[in-house]
């Protein structure tokens, strides 16, 4: 577990890209959040002319031992039966993906059946499913090392500079607002949403089942204990994932309320994490947005979206490619030949 996250604010850098984005043939902002974006993706790949290269849409799967408490409106075999659907094409995430030429990968992290090795699919289970964390840790230490570290190598294996995060795993909600609420010191109860599509009634039975667990757990204070204590193995694997793409200076796009719970760990594991992602949107699952107030993020959609898979991640795929291209294509006004109103006024610093 021993990593250290560099900083790369790089002062020079930024400067120099927001003079790049204010030299270009247009009032100086007008672009809004998208020059931001330009410099954010900049100052991760550490160049003014940043481009996307190979982008990987890593997608891992895993069942949770809670689930059979009825946390979820589906049952968990809709976890093993969306995996073949990813791999067969027919998922959103899978259209979205191919749309926009973005890499594939599925990892079986653990997920209670066995499936046939074939081309998209990285089997790395640890268990058929997490343990019930009603009863004990969802995952022993050893095990949640393991699918961190499980994570690492798969990314290790992918190719490009930007990796897109995705996820499937019934209850993994469950685990997702757990999380927050012992790492964040938030009450459950403000926490927890409707996941998969649960009634008022059925969120309620949810929350007192999920409240029963962090007691059971109340001393999983640290991000790793915290992690093996509520699950799962497709959370811990996405963990080692980020650490990982942070290390190699990937631009991290983070899905929605799963993902960003697998940033969160990081986060508050290496905290320069965060500088190298990009938050793609805010999710319809109530304790998004406090996970995302807590990492100072600002999303670039806002859409009611609640799918998971990776969806989010990658409808927002193309505002990264064209902040990239309008950062290194886009004519300044001296190459133009376009006065600018602002001429005589220095540029800012």
């Amino acid at each position: 577990m021993n990593t250290n996250i560099a900083d790369i604010s790089q002062p020079e850098l930024a400067r120099a890209l927001q003079r790049a984005l204010d030299n270009k043939t247009k009032p100086l902002g007008s672009l809004g959040r998208i020059e931001a974006l330009a410099q954010r993706i900049g100052l991760i790949l550490g160049t003014t002319a940043p481009e996307l290269r190979s982008p990987q849409m890593l997608v891992c799967a895993g069942d949770h031992g809670l689930a059979a408490r009825g946390v979820s409106a589906y049952p968990s075999d809709v976890t093993w039966q969306m995996v073949e659907n990813f791999l067969a094409g027919g998922a959103a995430v899978s259209v979205l993906a191919r749309q926009h030429g973005i890499g594939l990968t599925v990892v079986d992290c653990g997920v209670k059946h066995d499936f046939a090795e074939r081309d998209g699919l990285v089997i790395r289970k640890i268990a058929h499913g997490t343990a019930d964390a009603l009863e004990g840790p969802a995952m022993s230490a050893e095990q949640c090392a393991q699918a961190i570290n499980n994570g690492r190598e798969v990314l290790q294996g992918l190719p490009g500079n930007a990796l897109l995060l995705g996820e499937m795993g019934i209850g993994n909600t469950s685990a997702a607002s757990m999380l927050l609420a012992r790492l964040v010191g938030l009450d459950v109860a403000e926490v927890t949403g409707a996941g998969t599509g649960l009634d008022a009634s059925a969120v309620q039975r949810k929350i007192g089942i999920l409240g029963d667990v962090l007691a059971r757990h109340a001393d999983a204070k640290t991000p790793l204990d915290a992690l093996a204590a509520f699950g799962g193995f497709e959370i811990a694997t996405l963990v080692g994932a980020v650490l990982q793409a942070a290390e190699e200076r990937r631009v991290i796009v983070v899905d929605g309320f799963i993902a960003t719970s697998a940033v969160l760990v990081a986060a508050h594991m290496q905290p320069h994490v965060l500088q190298r992602c990009v938050f793609s949107h805010r999710s319809g699952e109530r304790g998004h947005v406090l996970m995302l107030a807590h990492l100072k993020a600002q999303p670039l959609l806002d859409l009611g979206l609640r799918l998971g898979e990776g969806s989010g991640a990658a409808l927002a795929w193309p505002l990264l490619v064209s902040a990239c291209a309008l950062l290194r294509e886009m004519a300044s006004f001296e190459a133009a030949g376009v006065s600018r109103s602002d001429e005589a006024a220095p540029a800012r610093a």
